[in-house]
């Protein structure tokens, strides 16, 4: 499926006959605060449905295509990363639609303001926003600018567990529409009302009459619909909640699937790129004489900043960069990890803090009560996805294609055509499915990358970023460091807690990138001192404290961050919940029934923490038991997890992982499932591994086997039990990580009582 920049063109004469429905203008909208609507009828008319339709296809709005042959095609605007988009949304949709699973298929959405995220649009406000607008987020009034921040930008942005809580509205909404204009048509056809109607299975019945939808696409388009669309209230269908199979796994296990690296096209040839040290850095020199002996070497392209190698393999043009030895210079500070700590640390103890939430007042307990304080601190950490940084592109005639996975198409599009000096419009994407993101492919410099090498050949070309180069030119995690302080009472019991966090400006830093359009560097400058209400998220902590204040110190340090899975809240969870277990220590109080008492107004987080409990045999965390506690609330959704684990002469030995979670209702459970096992893995490699550190501008992790993740043999065993909710879904993709780095440290504390306060663990104990 071809994306396009170009959303259509006006129609003056649609505008004209006002909300008349047709198949161009249906459903191009979601829902609204006051109920359920067809946005069709008040939304603006220059945006129209822009996908493709074979000759036998109908389009029905911008989420769905029937097929006079019965077949369903879901338009899908989010990226498959293997965390089942591909099959949720479509699920939500069939289900209330009444289709047959076997006849859906899925398609990914082209670029165009209708499928703007505003969720998330919403969530990242205060980052899209100028500094100092933390009061103005709080407003109706920065909803509404989010909002059209997000549709004036193409903002089809796939982050932060948003895809479910965003589009299951529309979705279902256009599920239900399209249910409608089939039961009219089968209505008029029989003479009934269309409310007797019944869409099952892929049919439109009435008593002896049955229709496949097939049959009645041509006629569909010409009904009316009600307004609002009206929901089914008892779905019939029962497609949600079932493990149905995934539309993207069959293509994956028999290899069919395509990602970027599988692009083949006549005549392309492959290239591979060499960047100097993080910072301002130009391309000095190299040896073009040292590749000459390399069969297959093509050409080679110099960049101000990089320098690719093309050849008709990847390996012949990876080894022609090695052997020119291209020589880089770089003005200005270098990023070095001694220095990061250095301003971290001063950013923590002596710079400006901007308070992003309070409760009560923290001084007077202070006064009057014992002080405790700890301190933390985290590495940054990469993302290391399977699939480095791969995109192919072909030039021709002014207009460019871009094969490539990413996170933000229109941010890749407007990169690529940015680098070539050509408009957006003649940029055609086709979003490819990814192996792994975690946040990475937010980044979309190799679409710059890739355009002006295929500028410069005049032919298709590959590009693939080495091992080494994706994780010496990743946007990292924020590395970050931590200052708790509280002051309890006789009996252990918190009378206040004072929280400050010392970390980059991420959240803010990559909307530059994105909807800015800024390079690495710009975006960092821009973003030196600017408080950020994303690098506390997660500190914001769960427990009914009277007296509470949360800061964010910002620091500079010279790399580029980002999004990585579950964000600050994977270092905040592990901040927090690692100073509640020293507070209930240093009470003598075990840590569950520490917590359980600051559960009041949080039945939900108190639920997973006694059913964790229950399934895992808490033994209460007893000196030597090597069973340590925590649990984290995020984006609506909770998780508690305990972890039993020892440490022996052969490193962190963990035995098993159990985790209870409430996260709403769940679409489809198998990948629920897998997404929080997965989630509860990762979690496993952060508090292990996944980190690097820096010197003179070099990441010092550059390859999978410098970050010590733990094997396959190293995974415990792994129970995972959901609480059965009606509550809204949630999404599923990152609630699994934040928990389990605090619940080891909080296991390896009752084994050994050593307290480990930094991760990777075991680089710092005290």
């Amino acid at each position: 499926m071809a994306v396009k920049q170009d959303p259509g063109p006006e129609s003056n004469e649609e505008e004209k006959r006002g909300a008349v429905f047709t198949r161009r203008n249906f459903l191009i909208g979601g829902g609204a605060a006051a109920g359920l609507i067809v946005a069709w009828a008040i939304w603006p008319r220059a945006y129209e449905p822009n996908i493709s339709a074979a000759e036998n296809e109908e389009i029905f709005g911008a989420y769905l295509k029937i097929s006079k042959e019965g077949r369903i095609t879901v338009v899908v605007p989010q990226s498959e990363m293997g965390q089942g988009v591909y099959t949720v949304l479509p699920q939500i949709l069939a289900d209330e639609l009444g289709a047959d699973w076997r006849t859906i298929a899925v398609e990914p959405a082209p670029i165009n303001p209708l499928y703007a995220n505003d969720l998330l649009a919403q969530q990242w406000a205060e980052t899209l926003l100028p500094p100092g607008a933390a009061k103005l987020t709080e407003k109706e009034a920065a909803s509404w600018a989010a909002k059209n921040i997000a549709t004036r930008n193409d903002f089809i942005v796939t982050a932060d567990s948003s895809s479910v809580p965003a589009y299951s509205d529309s979705f279902r909404e256009a599920g239900a529409a399209a249910r409608i204009l089939l039961s009219k048509a089968a209505a008029e056809k029989w003479d009934v009302e269309w409310e007797t109607c019944i869409a099952e299975n892929g049919f439109i019945s009435n008593g002896d009459n049955k229709m496949r939808f097939g049959e009645l696409v041509a006629s569909a388009l010409k009904q009316d619909l009600p307004d609002p669309v009206p929901l089914r209230s008892d779905p019939v269908n029962n497609l949600v909640g079932q493990d149905i199979p995934r539309l993207d796994l069959p293509a994956k296990l028999d290899g069919s699937a395509n990602f970027a690296g599988d692009v083949r096209l006549p005549d392309m040839v492959f290239a591979s790129i060499r960047q100097g040290p993080i910072g301002a850095t130009r391309l000095k020199s190299f040896n073009r004489e040292g590749a000459d002996k390399i069969i297959g070497l093509v050409d080679v392209v110099e960049h101000d900043q990089w320098i690719a190698a093309v050849a008709t393999n990847w390996w012949a043009a990876n080894d022609a960069l090695d052997k020119m030895s291209p020589m880089f210079e770089t003005t200005g500070l270098l990023p070095d990890s001694d220095k990061m700590d250095v301003a971290l640390e001063e950013a923590l103890e002596d710079g400006p803090g901007v308070r992003f939430a309070s409760r009560g007042e923290t001084q007077p307990a202070f006064d009057e009560y014992k002080t405790i304080r700890s301190r933390y601190q985290v590495d940054a950490a990469v993302h290391a996805p399977i699939e480095t940084r791969t995109a192919a592109a072909d030039y021709k005639d002014g207009r460019l294609e871009l094969w490539l996975a990413t996170q933000a198409p229109a941010s890749a599009v407007q990169a690529a055509a940015k680098a070539i000096g050509i408009a957006t419009d003649r940029v055609t994407l086709y979003p490819m499915l990814a192996g792994g993101s975690f946040g990475r492919n937010l980044d979309s410099k190799i679409a710059a990358q890739v355009a002006i090498i295929a500028e410069k050949m005049g032919r298709p070309v590959q590009l693939m970023w080495s091992r080494a180069e994706e994780m010496m030119h990743d946007h990292y995690r924020a590395p970050a460091y931590a200052r708790l302080d509280a002051a309890t009472d006789k009996a252990g019991r918190i009378q206040a807690l004072q929280v400050k966090i010392a970390a980059p400006a991420s959240a803010r830093e990559q909307s530059k990138r994105i909807v800015r359009g800024m390079d690495d560097i710009a975006a960092m400058r821009a973003s030196i001192d600017e408080a950020d209400v994303k690098a506390v998220e997660g500190a914001d902590v769960q427990y009914n404290i009277a007296n509470f204040s949360l800061d964010h110190h910002p620091a500079y340090i010279g790399a580029p961050t980002g999004n990585w899975r579950s964000n600050a809240h994977s270092y905040n969870a592990f901040f927090v919940e690692s100073f509640i277990d020293e507070l209930a220590s240093k009470a003598g109080i075990e840590p569950l029934s520490y917590r359980m008492p600051m559960m009041t107004d949080r039945p939900r987080l108190a639920r997973c923490l006694t059913g964790v409990a229950a399934m895992a045999g808490w033994d209460g965390g007893l000196d030597g038991s090597g069973m340590g506690l925590a649990c984290h609330s995020m984006r609506g959704g909770h998780i508690a997890v305990i972890v039993s684990a020892s440490r022996g002469e052969g490193g962190l030995r963990v035995s098993r992982i159990s985790a209870t979670v409430d996260v709403g209702r769940i679409i489809h459970p198998e990948i629920a499932r897998q997404q929080i096992e997965g989630g509860i893995v990762y979690g496993l490699a952060m508090a292990l591994g996944s980190s690097t550190r820096f010197n003179h501008g070099i990441a010092s992790a550059r390859r999978l086997s410098d970050l010590a993740l733990p094997r396959l043999s190293e995974i415990p065993s792994i129970q995972v039990e959901f609480i059965r909710s009606e509550e809204e879904p949630m999404g599923v993709e990152e609630i699994g990580v934040p928990a389990v780095a605090p619940a080891i440290a909080n296991a390896l504390f009752s084994a050994t009582g050593v307290r480990f306060r930094q991760l990777p663990l075991f680089s710092e104990a005290s």
